[in-house]
């Protein structure tokens, strides 16, 4: 048989194909795929990353010291440190921002400006690892609150405090890098500390009364941990400006040293005395004692019903089951005060008390009767 009748019978309907094998369907199948493919994609880019772009994509690479972290680093940490805000806590700090720049101008005689950067949640060990060093760690101790918060001072900040109280203020700041605190910048460091941590006391003050001991000083985070890791923390960033010399101060407060006064920190209250004012409480109280009230003797109380009522004539008596030995309710509105006994004082109908308001709550609370 010729070619050409082969090639008639096998495009005939009729005609009956050779079954493929395995590998020749396979191969049908992957031609098809990438012959779509390349139709829909159209060409590839082969390029491979490099290690900078894998470290931006991932957000290991800032790009910048004041730049956060990007990529998937940025989402993880937006995924993560997510916790409740604490209104009355950045008000406090405003107020303790305006008591500090009072203070550090005459503890340094000098023109300071206060300013706070961001009021952020961290997990108190990432913070604590990422620390620029050197810098004073300061271990407070939170006195009301029975717990540690941390205060961090830039290291040139401790220089410049250092040398404007060692009288170098028209000096131009030293660059000093790579080197401990001596034991003399420890001790100014002690003294600030003193002053600022009074300042966040009176801070605190209306809201609860916390005292800010100061404990030690480190400049290992390892020594410094007051907190476990995992924990959520507040970090506070406080800016100082001294003239042409500025540094940072970061309050670093666990979640859980503020637990005690969670519940008014979720409050949102105006003004200085955030509604709670210490002279106007004391001068309500003492005026309530000269305040006059109205008080009823009660006797006996009867319920009769209106039809009952309708009946009644001119003339009529009504009985009442009060005895002489009857207790008396002495009533301010509707409700029971004092409980006494009948009697007579100076020609005058008179009631000895027996049981007080105290007595009287007391026995509600338990179930009795008085």
């Amino acid at each position: 048989m010729s070619e050409e009748a082969q090639k008639q019978q096998a495009a005939s309907p009729g005609a009956e194909e050779a079954p493929k094998s395995e590998e020749e369907l396979l191969d049908d199948w992957l031609n098809m795929a990438a012959e779509q493919g390349e139709e829909e994609a159209g060409p590839v880019d082969d390029r491979i990353l490099d290690q900078n772009e894998i470290d931006s994509l991932l957000g290991l690479d800032t790009g910048g010291e004041d730049e956060g972290p990007g990529g998937i680093r940025a989402l993880l940490d937006n995924s993560v440190i997510s916790y409740e805000r604490l209104p009355l806590l950045e008000v406090i700090f405003d107020r303790f921002e305006r008591l500090v720049s009072t203070s550090l101008r005459q503890f340094t005689a000098d023109n300071v400006d206060i300013s706070i950067d961001n009021i952020t949640s961290v997990r108190f060990g990432e913070y604590l690892n990422n620390v620029p060093l050197p810098a004073g760690l300061v271990v407070v101790n939170a006195v009301g609150l029975d717990d540690y918060v941390l205060v961090v001072y830039e290291s040139r900040l401790i220089y410049a405090v250092v040398d404007i109280l060692l009288g170098g203020r028209k000096a131009r700041p030293a660059k000093i890098e790579g080197r401990q605190f001596t034991t003399i910048e420890r001790r100014m460091v002690e003294d600030l500390s003193e002053v600022i941590l009074g300042d966040l006391a009176r801070a605190f003050e209306p809201v609860a009364p916390i005292k800010f001991v100061y404990e030690r000083m480190e400049v290992n985070p390892r020594f410094a941990a007051v907190s476990r890791e995992g924990n959520a923390a507040v970090l506070i960033t406080v800016r100082v400006n001294l003239e042409e010399r500025e540094g940072v101060i970061q309050f670093c407060m666990p979640y859980a040293t503020l637990e005690p006064i969670r519940d008014q920190l979720l409050q949102s209250f105006m003004g200085e005395k955030f509604g709670h004012d210490n002279i106007w409480e004391n001068h309500l109280s003492q005026e309530l004692y000269h305040t006059n009230i109205q008080m009823r003797a009660v006797v006996d109380e009867v319920t009769y019903s209106l039809n009952d009522v309708l009946t009644w004539r001119l003339g009529d008596t009504i009985m009442l089951n009060a005895k002489k030995s009857t207790s008396i309710k002495m009533k301010c509105g509707s409700r029971v005060k004092l409980i006494g006994k009948m009697g007579k004082a100076d020609d005058k109908m008179a009631v000895k008390i027996t049981h007080t308001i105290s007595d009287i709550n007391n026995a509600q609370e338990g179930g009795e009767d008085v």
